[in-house]
């Protein structure tokens, strides 16, 4: 699996959007595919936490342990069963999701991390934004991309409804599920005047989850 060459930014990205999400009393958490850690510190910084994360990425895992408390190098999977019990208010799963070989297995494993009160928190890519849907439905396309939703290191593609799937099965409970980063453009509001404006969810470019596990 390439990812090597990711566009600049790719794994110092602070997604101020996903901070949004975190509880203000949050004091430990784990970001899976932390990258350098510029997002795991600013969770640091911001809530006075101990934070924790996982990189995929062995010189961006490096980077991230200078600035948190503990970091894991290595496929997220390789870790679950080393992560303390009932430990983790916030786990974040930035874009990480569709890149694993089996999510629902992740999700399942991971949510015994979690202390009673605390949450998982994600953003993941929705097959169904407008671009990508133009290229499958008009264009006949299938072609992968060196980023974005059609990225060649995705190995899962999802929809709001097959997310909201996901993670009722693993035994969460959502608490918040809404798309963010929604397009400007026109061009999925044209497409929707035929459909009577029933498609609204081809705005969104990804939607953001918070779940708690119903102990």
């Amino acid at each position: 699996m390439d990812y090597n060459n990711k566009p600049d930014g790719y794994y110092n990205n602070v997604r101020q959007e996903m901070l949004a999400y975190l509880p203000a009393n949050a004091k430990k958490v784990l970001d899976v595919g932390c990258g350098n850690g510029a997002f795991a510190a600013t969770i640091k910084t911001k809530n006075s936490a101990e934070v924790w994360g996982i990189e995929y990425m062995d010189e961006e895992a490096k980077q991230a342990e200078q600035v948190l408390d503990n970091v894991f190098s290595g496929p997220c999977e390789s870790f679950i069963k080393d992560l303390p019990d009932n430990f983790f208010d916030v786990i974040y799963f930035n874009d990480v999701l569709e890149h694993l070989v089996d999510p629902y297995d992740v999700l399942d494993q991971i949510k015994h991390k979690l202390a009673p009160s605390g949450v998982v928190i994600s953003s993941i890519p929705n097959m169904r934004y407008y671009n990508a849907f133009i290229k499958l439905l008009v264009k006949k396309d299938w072609q992968y991309e060196g980023h974005g939703i059609m990225d060649k290191t995705h190995l899962r593609f999802f929809t709001n409804k097959s997310i909201k799937t996901m993670y009722k099965d693993a035994g969460y409970t959502i608490t918040t599920h809404e798309g963010i980063n929604k397009t400007k453009s026109i061009r999925p509001l044209l497409f929707n005047i035929p459909l009577l404006f029933t498609q609204m969810d081809m705005l969104n470019l990804q939607y953001a989850t918070v779940a708690k596990f119903d102990r």
